[in-house]
């Protein structure tokens, strides 16, 4: 496991920014996630990025994270949620960026979702790398054990990942690794040689310590990296919370890099 020290370069920005201004388009729960990271050669993630983003590393080391986990009570934010529709599970493959402004955020190289609704939406609207996948969750409710299964509906691998939570862990400081890895109010998407900037708001997650039991994935190998030959570098995971999504503000005209390492 890698140790929380040295500050990141994001470390001279607000550890939770303020909520933004305006009302937010949507709101969702983000349930049972599990955190797994592995690091990466800084210059392999600078590859795959939009012109306007440069990686976001934590003592000069980059990450790539893969976080499944369960959505629920997914509607836009002036509309109450609708049974079968709003709650699905949903992976995802990402890094952490920082514009030409230092504002830090999150790069999506794949986002996978059980729900088709979902998944249309999401490109459409938020310009995001979005796949229909066949998924399941579970949860063992006397040993607490999660299981988590997908595979996309259009071609792809299948990834499965097992892991019990564990005792909490102390909300993490601004500065430390954890909170680098986990607390991002920002995601950043690419569309039509246009660079957008998005915001979320919530309240800080509750972190436990995780025994991850399996972690089978193909999402590296679908988004071009390296399948990583070792256990994750760093796990934790957390129940979940309540989210506002924002919409997206236009950026930058560039033309996007292909997502090639």
């Amino acid at each position: 496991m890698l140790a929380s020290h040295s500050l990141p370069d994001s470390a001279r920005f607000p550890a939770v920014p303020a909520r933004p201004a305006g009302r937010p388009v949507m709101r969702q729960g983000w349930r049972d996630l599990l955190f797994l990271h592995w690091e990466v050669p800084v210059d392999v993630i600078r590859a795959t990025l939009p012109y306007g983003l440069e990686p976001d590393t934590y003592g000069g080391r980059a990450f790539l994270g893969i976080v499944p986990f369960r959505m629920e009570g997914v509607r836009p934010a002036f509309l109450p949620a609708v049974p079968g529709l709003s709650d699905f599970p949903e992976l995802n493959l990402r890094t952490y960026v920082r514009d030409r402004a230092g504002v830090p955020g999150v790069w999506f190289h794949s986002l996978d979702a059980g729900g088709r609704l979902a998944v249309a939406i999401a490109r459409g609207f938020f310009h995001l790398p979005y796949h229909a996948a066949r998924m399941e969750i579970r949860k063992d409710a006397t040993a607490g054990a999660i299981s988590f299964a997908s595979r996309r509906c259009a071609g792809g691998g299948e990834s499965r990942f097992e892991w019990r939570p564990g005792p909490a862990l102390a909300l993490p400081a601004a500065g430390s690794l954890e909170h680098f890895l986990v607390e991002r109010y920002r995601l950043y998407a690419a569309g039509r040689g246009r660079l957008f900037r998005g915001a979320v708001a919530h309240p800080p997650y509750a972190l436990r310590r995780v025994e991850v039991a399996r972690c089978a994935e193909s999402l590296f190998a679908a988004a071009g990296f390296t399948a990583p030959a070792r256990a994750p570098d760093h796990a934790v995971c957390s129940d979940g919370v309540d989210v506002e999504v924002f919409g997206l503000d236009e950026i930058g005209r560039e033309a996007v890099r292909p997502a090639i390492p």
